[in-house]
């Protein structure tokens, strides 16, 4: 257990500095996401098929989890989205909110009973949230491209835990990016016409970042995320990405001084999310202890 939390943490670390790159990258959010899965994608195919780890599946769970990808992919491009429209540490924070959906969706879909101390711990985030944004309007777009960013966001872990009980984590990665590429691309002349580029092509720093986030940001932390749900439940990894906000926070306050732009409301919102994650990594730990089979 506490190397899958471990495991988890180093992804949620990596996960947080992709909101700097987001920032650093021109592209607009579809065609940077875009990018992103092709070369994750291609990478991943590269190195799971000469490693011998991609694993044969049926083309009903290839269905399955590349609609999961897909999900996912729109997850990002709101991601990204909301750090276009507002900035990091707006996009970062509203990624909190992904433990109250986590909260709700995860007993719809699997048929658990829902937990009243997971949506209580949900809804500290969502106080935070409110509490680090209600004084300025100027962020309303970007919270809302961001809220949906998590809405989604807490759908593809829930789906994902249920495929890596019986498909490696290399396999369903993989199948999920891909699917996500396939589906973005269907996408794109649509997403291109209502929201048009000025360029579709990388410059040569966008390439640089976008390896980083490909094969870094994505490949590595994808995997390291993906082992950890093998011993902790959704829930708790999405809850623990609410630190996410604060990796990604302080690279924005030393970046890009966004603390110039904050007040002490951030800090005490910011506060709220932080208890929220101790108090859950705290119950589960201790439930491991007490059941460690």
């Amino acid at each position: 257990m506490s190397k899958a939390f471990l495991q988890l943490h180093i992804a949620v670390f990596l996960a947080g500095f992709t909101g700097i790159l987001g920032k650093l990258i021109s592209l607009n959010e579809g065609l940077l996401v875009w990018y992103r899965l092709l070369i994750t994608a291609v990478s991943m195919w590269i190195l799971y098929l000469v490693t011998k780890k991609i694993q044969a599946v049926s083309p009903k769970d290839r269905l399955k989890i590349s609609g999961a990808g897909c999900i996912a992919a729109i997850h990002w491009v709101s991601f990204f989205g909301s750090i276009k429209y507002a900035n990091i540490s707006v996009a970062l924070v509203c990624f909190s909110a992904i433990g109250f959906f986590t909260a709700i969706f995860e007993p719809l879909i699997t048929g658990k009973k829902f937990s009243w101390k997971n949506i209580f711990l949900g809804l500290l985030c969502i106080l935070g949230i409110y509490i680090i944004f209600h004084f300025d309007p100027q962020y309303k777009t970007g919270i809302i491209i961001g809220m949906i960013s998590a809405m989604l966001g807490a759908l593809f872990p829930i789906f994902n835990r249920q495929f890596l009980q019986r498909i490696n984590a290399e396999t369903v990665i993989t199948y999920q990016i891909t699917g996500g590429l396939a589906g973005l691309t269907i996408l794109m002349p649509v997403y291109l016409h209502l929201f048009p580029a000025k360029t579709i092509i990388p410059t040569v720093s966008d390439w640089g970042w976008l390896l980083v986030l490909s094969w870094i940001c994505s490949v590595w932390a994808f995997q390291l995320s993906a082992n950890a749900l093998k011993k902790i439940s959704a829930f708790t990894v999405n809850l623990s990405y609410n630190l996410e906000p604060v990796y990604g926070i302080l690279l924005a306050f030393l970046v890009y001084k966004e603390n110039n732009y904050l007040d002490e409301s951030f800090y005490v919102g910011l506060s709220l999310i932080i208890l929220a994650v101790v108090v859950q990594t705290q119950r589960v730990y201790k439930n491991s202890r007490l059941n460690p089979g």
